[in-house]
């Protein structure tokens, strides 16, 4: 079961990438390799039942069952134990992968309210992290049932060496930046 975004990416967007980065074969295109979503919630630690609405939606977003995260070490200050649920995480890959990418493009940063498009600043070595300030965006979120607006982190792992690179990848797929570079 293929998607379409996967389809375009090898009937189109490699031959692209190829033509602009001068590729000698297949194996040197940048692919996405994953995307996390990660949600950090640090009133976790006041209100257990936050983590549990936290994975319930992560799941229902990307299809796939999320898990939470850990606390590493004891912080007193803010009445944190170690080993204590502090977030919730799910990866994606293959399928699933663009299954969500696909929807995210086409459905959730649509609805987000003043939407200018999104930064361009990748990481160094190719890998984007996209935040989004409100989890109401995705369709998948009945508005009714949400006790807490929460954001999270979308990052998105791929095989190129360079920002440059990355950032073509992510273009061709769709990903709205708001400065086209080119």
């Amino acid at each position: 079961m293929s998607t379409t975004l996967q389809k375009d990416y090898k009937e189109r967007i490699v031959p692209a990438l190829e033509r602009e980065f001068n590729y000698t074969t297949v194996m040197q295109v940048p692919r996405l390799e994953k995307i996390v979503i990660n949600q950090g919630i640090g009133e976790a630690t006041q209100d257990k039942k936050l983590i549990e609405t936290a994975i319930n939606e992560l799941t229902a977003i990307t299809g796939q069952k999320a898990v939470a995260t850990l606390s590493k070490k004891d912080i007193s200050n803010f009445k944190l134990r170690k080993k204590m649920p502090v977030g919730v995480r799910v990866t994606l890959r293959r399928d699933k992968m663009y299954e969500f990418l696909e929807r995210l493009i086409r459905v959730a940063l649509p609805r987000i309210r003043d939407f200018k498009g999104i930064e361009g600043k990748l990481d160094g070595r190719g890998n984007y992290t996209l935040g989004i300030t409100e989890q109401i965006i995705f369709p998948e979120i009945n508005i009714d049932q949400i006790n807490k607006l929460m954001g999270m982190n979308i990052t998105f792992v791929t095989t190129a060496n360079t920002d440059e690179e990355g950032y073509a990848l992510l273009k061709h797929f769709g990903l709205p930046f708001k400065n086209a570079k080119k």
